[in-house]
């Protein structure tokens, strides 16, 4: 976001409004910025963080305005990383398009997979036909990732302090649910497994038994981490009354996620509005009450826990739950059977043996799903999730195609990035890195 100037000129004339008045809306960036700072240097300095520093999330910058070492003003901005990808899904398939969605955030690709599916079975009015089976492993693969998520973000948190051995138990951790993941989807990141309808695949029996066994590892993992840091007096000097934003503030600013639960106020999607059968487990919505960095930190730990309540109950309800993992409508389910194979993830040799060589008509279905895919009827539909920043949102429009009209995404990165103004005037400059960290930004979803 650069800075902005509006200016009104009196000059009466063509293209004014009714007042004689024109506005003319001039950018301004770190140009300008510099050049005031020229102009006013015995009183302020100017200093462009990033937007490659090495402490940010992503590709992000942040231009702050110093007096010694105090930030008096603090511009963010984005869109270094934009691709372009809300563009592209108008020109692939609604199938095609959980591809692009889940590079987004690439720390939480399976909840805009979920998000995206979950607006599309919404337009299609399928919401109820999606098996029993398909919504628990869902549910599992999201708290699983929430769970992964807030290890990055308290790994790399305390690396921004200079505590390598965080980030080292972070990533330890965080391997043992990516192998889980590879398991089923072939894919460590970026998986495009959750699709309309249900999911591509079913979980491994051989996967669960071996989740089963990590669990306590993994909890014993999370619990050396808390020892680590949360008494320690360092941390808690580096991370208290810093980056600081109250309940008030969250409101006015669209914040969700651990920044607005950090405040007191227990708001989690998953209780307030449920999805994917989230109302039938029990967990409680994590709160903090200091509104500061080391109550969102407390918090994704506490949240953590609560996550793998909801995966013990995933994979019991798994265990006693057999079933499809996608709808019976064959012409929405694509693609039709994949498994994982010596040489990867693709379709069962069952099913390329029927259509290569037994069924002309399973043939034809398969080109004309694949190549062109399914219809959507008109219309509207938005659903959001709670993701592990916040509200993740995912708006569709159909004109009745096989592909989307349009295609926006919410990422509670974008709006949680606003807060860093209001979180870190008047902070000194080293606090500006706790503040950006306790946000959790990724620069993939926000730019999009």
């Amino acid at each position: 976001m650069s800075t902005a100037r509006s200016e009104f000129t009196a000059t009466g004339g063509a293209g004014q409004d009714e007042e004689g008045y024109e506005l003319t809306s001039v950018g301004g960036d770190w140009d300008d910025l510099a050049q005031e700072a020229i102009e006013h240097s015995d009183e302020r300095i100017v200093v462009n963080m990033g937007p490659q520093h090495p402490s940010t999330h992503g590709v992000l910058r942040l231009v702050l305005e110093l007096d010694a070492e105090t930030v008096t003003d603090a511009r963010v901005g984005i869109g270094y990383l934009h691709t372009g990808i809300e563009k592209n899904m108008e020109y692939r398939s609604w199938t095609q398009g959980v591809t692009f969605c889940t590079r987004m955030d690439y720390l939480t690709p399976l909840f805009q997979e979920a998000a995206y599916c979950l607006a599309i079975e919404k337009l299609l009015g399928i919401t109820d036909q999606v098996p029993e089976r398909a919504n628990v492993i869902r549910v599992l693969m999201m708290e699983l990732n929430r769970i992964g998520s807030h290890l990055v973000c308290t790994g790399t948190g305390g690396m921004e302090l200079g505590a390598t051995t965080v980030m080292e138990f972070g990533f330890r951790e965080r391997e043992r649910i990516l192998r889980f993941f590879e398991a089923v989807t072939g894919l460590r990141m970026n998986h495009a497994y959750i699709r309309p309808g249900g999911v591509i695949q079913d979980v491994p029996a051989e996967a669960i038994r071996d989740l089963r066994a990590e669990l306590p590892d993994l909890r014993r993992g999370i619990h050396e981490l808390e020892l680590l840091i949360n008494e320690q007096p360092i941390l808690k000097g580096r991370m208290e009354n810093v980056g600081y934003l109250d309940l008030t503030g969250c409101m006015a600013l669209g914040v969700t996620g651990p920044m607005l639960r950090a405040t007191g106020y227990p708001y989690d999607l998953r209780k307030a509005e449920p999805y994917c059968g989230y109302e039938t487990y029990d967990f409680e919505v994590a709160t903090w009450d200091t509104s500061d960095a080391y109550g969102r930190l407390r918090l994704r730990f506490t949240e953590m826990w609560e996550s793998l309540k909801i995966v013990e109950q995933c994979l019991d309800r798994l265990e006693a739950t057999p079933g499809p993992v996608m709808v019976d409508d064959k012409k929405i389910a694509w693609p039709a059977q994949l498994a994982i194979g010596g040489d990867g993830m693709g379709n069962s040799l069952e099913h390329i043996r029927e259509i290569m060589g037994e069924s002309m008509e399973s043939l034809i279905h398969h080109f004309k799903l694949v190549t062109e895919g399914f219809r959507v009827p008109a219309g509207q539909a938005y659903q959001a999730v709670e993701s592990p920043k916040g509200e993740l949102g995912c708006h569709l429009v159909s004109m009745g195609g096989t592909r989307p009209h349009r295609a926006h995404f919410r990422d509670p990165g974008f709006n949680n990035l606003q807060s860093v103004a209001a979180m870190c005037e008047g902070a000194q400059v080293a606090e500006v890195i706790v503040a950006v960290a306790s946000v959790d930004p990724v620069l993939g979803g926000v730019d999009r």
